[in-house]
Parts: C-alpha cells; structure tokens; sequence
C-alpha cells in the first residue's frame, strides 16, 4: 500500500506504532466519554421550569358549569375532592360534593354533564336529553350518582368513574377485613350510562376502597383497591368482562435479598397505558436504633424501587430504583441533608413514569424510564394561594393536566411535559 507522501520517507514500523499511539488515545478518549456518560445518566438532567398554560377557571358553586369543592359559606363542604382526567384536550372532571360529571373543551366550553337531578339544580345553558333522538350540541343526562370520585376515558372517549354505594347495598369481606363499598360506572362517549362493573365484571359485586382507575391498552381497565391485607387490581376488558385479579398481600411485598432487613412499603400501584403490566412503587425503610440502649427508635427513608409486574402471569419482570429526594437545612452554621422518598404521579407511554415532591414553588417532578437510562428533573409551579386543593392527571403521551383551587375559583391548567419526554 502506498503511504501519504508526508509518511513515505518513515520507516513502516514507526508508522505503525504512531497510527497504534493515535488508537490507543482515541480509545482512551471512548472510554472516558462512556464513563462521563454514566455519570451523567446517573445523575437527574435539571431542566428548569416546565412551562405552565392556564386554559380556564371555573367558579366555586352548585351550578352546572361551578364546581363544589365549598358551601356558599365558603367552608369545606366535607371532603374537597374533584378529580380531572384530560383526553384529546378535552378535559373530564367529576364532582363528588355535587355528583355530576363534566367535560369541557379546552377553551372552558362545557359540552355536556351528566348529573343527580335530586342534588343538582336544572342546567340553564344544556339541554337535558332523554334518548329519543333530538339534536343538540350541548347537553345534560340525568343518572342518580351519588358520589362520583376517581375518573379515566379510553381512546373511546367512554368514561368510567368510582361511585360510593349508599349504605344499605355495602358489604364486608371477613377474610381481608375490608369494607365493600363502590363500583365503576360505565358511561359512553355521550354520557349515556352503559353498566356497572364489580367483582366478577358486569353488574359484579361492591368493590374494596379504590385507591386508583387507569385505562390500559385495547381500551382495558384497570381497577386498584386498597384491603387491610394489601391491595386487589381488578382487569376488565372493554366490554366489561374481568380478566384478571392480581392480589398483593402485605406479606409479599418484593424485597431485594439484600434489603432483608428493611421495611417495605407501597407507595403506589399503577397499570401501564399501553400494555398489560402494573408499575408498583416501594419505598424500604431502615431500622435507626440508639447507641447507648441499642433498642430501635425509629426508621428512615433507605430506598425506593419501582417493580414491573406482568399481569398475564403475575411475574416481576424488572425493577428500576428511584433515587431519594435531597433536601438540605442550614441551621447555626451546619447544614445538614435529609433524604426523603418521592410520590408517583403517573405513567406514561413505553415503559415512562414521573414521579414528583412538593416544594415552595409548587413540585419538582422527576421524569424515569423503566426501559432507558438517565433522569430529567424540573419543577411545575403553584402559587401558594393554589394550593387549597390540587388534582392531577398524566396522560399516556406525557401532558400533565390538574385542577388548582384557591378560596374563590378552581382553574384548569397543564404543562407539557411530553416535550420534554
């Protein structure tokens, strides 16, 4: 092979042994690249600020577009809760105080309601339908709930909501010790009621304190209920037959052989948007114990880890651990840091998750990946004034939807998080 005419005149062996120097270093350079890297997927990625986008604000009252977090003496009118879900930029919320359901656009136009007519007032600006047949493009149903609370909508736009049972239709199971006391009702993209669903499916048996309702791939859902023993998930399909029952005992909380010593405690249990698998995040706790005595005195945040469960055949599948949030006190010129564990928010799309801590701007909000390496981390903001009631939605593709109540309105805002995703 002929050389360059720089390196003609080198003898061929001092040609070699520069061309193996020049390798050598580029190697060396790879290497360190990759060990930056590392480091560098390591550790969270800060991104600021997510960037807020306020769409509409609804007055605190009983009225068809108002929704009753207070009493007209502005006091709480029991347990403040409402609770959002967003799809295609319309956004659904339920009204437990007032017991309706409603879905906006996301220029605050209220497109239709489904409501108790025994507790809520006539509607002023819908019209009320009855199934035979008449146009209208803003409209209300009449359907007796009670108590409506948590909320999903499939790619449908159907929506399933939790409803409380009166008193005289609840139940007790003796071997978990748990109160049966709700069902899911299932309403059509309309708001035309369709079925309930229970244990067993269709018009099943009361379900246990439901702690969280996730549409899932194919349009299945997903049903989460919190026991004295542990929790039950409950799989329907889209046409409301059940498909599993996944149990989880407290007895059989996954622990890492080397954690043996640790308590374990769940956080969160969460079905993934677009396949059949549960995302279950523990947080373990150590034993802190006194010197002098020996004896235990306490426990403190040791670590968290978010396990993949396969529903098909009740498997772990993967685990990936969460890092601890870091907050520092400076206090007589020592700082002192203190580790505290972070709350998941929700699921997205191919394996994502986002987890969050409230913090004086409102809440740093920690983005992982349970199939890629690296974190992002950044804050949403909440003026305090905000923060008389929050209620969140993460939806499949990453935005990030909720409602934020101060004494006199509610307003309903998002952050693009998938920009960021």
């Amino acid at each position: 092979m002929l050389l360059p005419a720089p390196y003609s005149q080198f003898p061929l062996k001092l040609y070699n042994t520069i061309n193996m120097k020049r390798v050598t270093v580029y190697t060396i350079c790879l290497l360190l690249l990759a060990v930056c890297m590392l480091f560098i997927t390591c550790r969270p990625q800060d991104i600021g600020s997510f960037q807020r986008e306020d769409h509409f604000s609804l007055d605190i009252g009983p009225m068809e577009d108002q929704i009753a977090l207070y009493d007209i003496e502005n006091n709480a009118a029991g347990i403040m809760q409402a609770e959002i879900a967003m799809r295609d930029g319309f956004f659904f919320i339920s009204d437990r105080n007032s017991g309706k359901i409603v879905r906006y656009n996301s220029y605050g136009e209220l497109l239709f309601m489904i409501y108790n007519n025994e507790i809520n007032p006539e509607p002023i600006s819908l019209r009320v339908r009855a199934d035979n047949g008449a146009q209208a493009t803003r409209w209300a149903y009449i359907y007796p709930m009670l108590s409506p609370g948590k909320i999903a909508v499939d790619s449908r736009k159907h929506i399933y909501t939790e409803e409380r049972l009166p008193l005289e239709r609840h139940g007790f199971d003796e071997e978990n010790r748990a109160l049966l006391s709700s069902v899911i009702l299932h309403f059509d993209e309309d708001g035309r009621f369709i079925e309930y669903l229970g244990q067993g499916g269709q018009g099943g048996g009361p379900l246990p304190l439901i702690t969280g309702l996730y549409t899932s791939a194919e349009d299945e859902i997903a049903v989460v209920c919190r026991l004295s023993t542990g929790w039950d998930t409950y799989w329907y399909s889209a046409d409301g037959e059940q498909l599993f029952l996944i149990q989880i005992r407290n007895n059989t909380i996954p622990v890492p052989a080397e954690w043996s010593n640790h308590s374990a405690s769940v956080d969160a249990i969460m079905a993934a948007p677009d396949a059949r698998k549960l995302f279950i995040k523990v947080d373990y706790y150590r034993n802190v114990y006194d010197e002098s005595t020996r004896l235990r005195v306490s426990t403190e945040p040791a670590n968290s880890l978010v396990w993949i469960l396969n529903v098909e055949d009740g498997m772990y599948e993967k685990y990936l651990e969460v890092p601890l949030y870091e907050h520092s006190i400076s206090e007589k010129g020592s700082t002192t840091t203190i580790r505290l564990f972070y709350s998941m928010l929700g699921l997205t799309q191919e394996g994502g998750f986002i987890l969050y801590f409230p913090v004086e701007s409102g809440y740093t909000i920690l983005r992982m990946n349970i199939n890629e390496h690296g974190q992002r981390r950044g804050v949403i903001n909440v003026s305090p004034d905000e923060l008389q009631f929050n209620s969140f939605h993460l939806s499949p593709e990453g935005i990030l939807s909720a409602l934020l109540a101060d004494n006199w309105t509610v307003k309903v805002a998002w952050w693009r998080l998938d920009r960021f995703l």
